[in-house]
């Protein structure tokens, strides 16, 4: 019969229609609504809407969004990244932008929990599904779980959704899947699938399953989430109570961080456009309006988009007094241009706060990333940033090439350097929502050792009395404080220097938010780990070191050969 009806049309024959009239009828209500036909012979349902009347086209937020989930998962791509082109390439409003916004990234964070809900719906593997099929699925299913987004409304722009940009005949399965997803509301999802007590689960077994389930999050970064807390000193007796607190800050979605570069940005217009001042770094904003791209100075690159535990750090690193000739640490540089370094500088946030910090103190920046195509995004975003001050010497430059292989003119030239080294990004999950998904136990140990090289090269680089900050977004133990323990083991030179002081003094209210956590252990120093359920930041991990001795004569590089960088 539903080979007869797709094939039926003007032109058939009235037998064939007489054939089937009583039953084609029986699907039908008095509004010409057709019913589904039902699961398990229970009772048939009639659609909401007339066929004459459903959409077939994607609305274009839907769409937005949509397109965002199948870049990542079929190109990898970050959506951070799709997600701006796509809201501007389809023309949405503020209202629109926003709610393509919540849809695809709030479809990613859940992703976890949405897969279990639909695998129980879905009669075969969900691996055996079509990537885009499954991505409108996991669209369907947040609107229905987790948006205010009515049941009707979420069904029928999902199918027109898919009808418009997979096919018809997907379409009717996605419908029917949803439908299935409609009988329990998100609790009692949860409570089917990962009760939170003991008792027979249809997916769940253990406590660490409960809460990938519960909070989206695979078991393993769950596992090392917990051991970061108590590495990185959290109350023993609270590590529970905050890891369900963290997980749940990761799903949050996290307000727009702005920054206005020293000396050459103006937060007024800013605030006056609805943000509200930022609580801890100087110079930044927060705001909840939505696509900040609109904002004044946003485009001219004057104010950048950047999560506040990244501003934290550049500032930090500009605080720490550099030691050497004369012994009185006072910070004051040795002759005319201190020479600062961001060794791992793409996609450029920190860089240009780092530059227009540099050209405040008189100093030269050198940015390196070894992507050519990264390193074009960290000029771009320089060029907020005059590249020579008004004295004419150079303010900032950019170098192509592999960090761990800097050139021989380069040795023991720079007074800061900077390594915000490639991680699993752990700290960035509710920004990078799709990391979760896509980062594996597997990737430490290539990740780890890089860091390592990078530590190294920039020890190498670094002037004695210089300062090198690292920093990477991730509280995992073996990135942060394994690191740090390994760096001062290769090199006696460094020492570890009291890194909370510095960062509680660019942001003095870290006290009042449970403190960015000092890492006792290391003699006089201490490192920090900020928290996004303690400080509303990514959980960005940094420590500063300085190397000892004084410079040796004709070991500092002059101010007119860094032109030439």
């Amino acid at each position: 019969m539903i080979a007869e009806r797709r094939n039926s049309g003007p032109g058939d024959s009235g037998a064939r229609k007489s054939s089937g009239r009583g039953r084609s009828q029986d699907r039908r209500d008095e509004k010409g609504r057709t019913r589904n036909r039902g699961t398990s012979g229970g009772p048939r349902q009639f659609s909401s809407s007339a066929p004459s009347k459903r959409t077939r086209q994607a609305d274009p937020a839907r769409l937005a969004a949509f397109e965002t989930l199948t870049a990542v998962s079929r190109d990898d791509a970050y959506a951070n990244l799709v997600l701006p082109g796509r809201i501007a390439a389809h023309r949405l409003d503020q209202r629109d932008a926003g709610f393509a916004t919540e849809l695809a990234y709030g479809a990613l964070r859940g992703q976890g929990l949405y897969d279990a809900v639909l695998a129980v719906c879905v009669d075969r593997p969900l691996a055996q599904l079509d990537r885009p099929v499954l991505d409108a699925l996991r669209l369907g299913a947040h609107q229905l779980l987790a948006m205010r987004v009515p049941a009707h409304a979420a069904l029928d722009s999902t199918v027109a959704l898919v009808r418009d940009q997979i096919g018809a005949g997907p379409s009717g399965f996605v419908n029917a899947v949803l439908r299935k997803v409609t009988v329990q509301d998100r609790e009692a999802w949860l409570d089917r699938l990962a009760p939170l007590t003991p008792q027979v689960a249809e997916a769940a077994t253990t406590p660490d399953d409960v809460l990938a389930i519960r909070h989206s999050h695979p078991v393993w970064i769950i596992r090392a989430l917990r051991q970061s807390l108590a590495i990185h000193g959290r109350p023993a007796d609270r590590v529970k109570a905050e890891l369900v607190d963290l997980l749940e800050a990761d799903n949050a979605a996290p307000v727009v961080n702005l920054v206005a570069l020293p000396g050459l940005g103006d937060l007024d217009p800013v605030l006056e456009a609805g943000a509200e001042p930022g609580p801890l770094a100087p110079d930044s904003a927060l705001y909840h309006g939505g696509d900040a791209g609109r904002l004044p100075g946003v485009q001219e690159g004057t104010v950048r988009v950047q999560d506040v535990g990244s501003q934290l750090t550049a500032h930090a690193l500009t605080r720490v007094p550099l030691g050497g000739e004369g012994g009185d640490g006072g910070g004051e540089p040795r002759d005319a241009t201190e020479r600062w370094l961001d060794l791992c500088a793409g996609p450029g946030g920190k860089a240009s706060l780092l530059a227009a910090l540099a050209r405040q103190r008189g100093a030269n920046l050198l940015a390196n990333e070894p992507a050519d195509h990264r390193a074009r995004l960290v000029e771009r975003a320089l060029e907020a940033v005059p590249r020579h001050a008004d004295s004419g010497e150079p303010t900032w430059s950019v170098r192509c090439g592999d960090g761990r292989e800097l050139d021989p003119e380069h040795a023991e030239s720079f007074d800061r350097i900077l390594v915000d080294a490639p991680c699993t990004g752990l700290g960035a999950l509710r920004r990078r929502p799709e990391s979760r998904w896509r980062r594996q136990p597997s990737d430490l140990g290539p990740l780890t050792e890089l860091q390592r090289q990078l530590l190294d090269s920039a020890v190498g680089a670094l002037r004695p009395g210089g300062v090198l900050g690292y920093v990477t977004c991730s509280p995992h133990p073996a990135e942060t404080v394994f690191q740090v323990q390994d760096a001062l083991r290769r090199h006696p030179g460094l020492e570890l220097l009291d890194t909370t002081s510095f960062l509680t003094e660019v942001a003095p209210s870290l006290t009042e938010a449970g403190g960015a956590t000092g890492l006792p252990g290391f003699g006089d120093g201490t490192t920090s780990q900020l928290w996004p359920h303690l400080h509303s930041t990514d959980a960005m991990f940094m420590a500063l070191f300085r190397k000892a001795g004084s410079p040796a004569s004709g070991s500092r590089t002059t101010g007119s050969h860094q032109a030439e960088d």
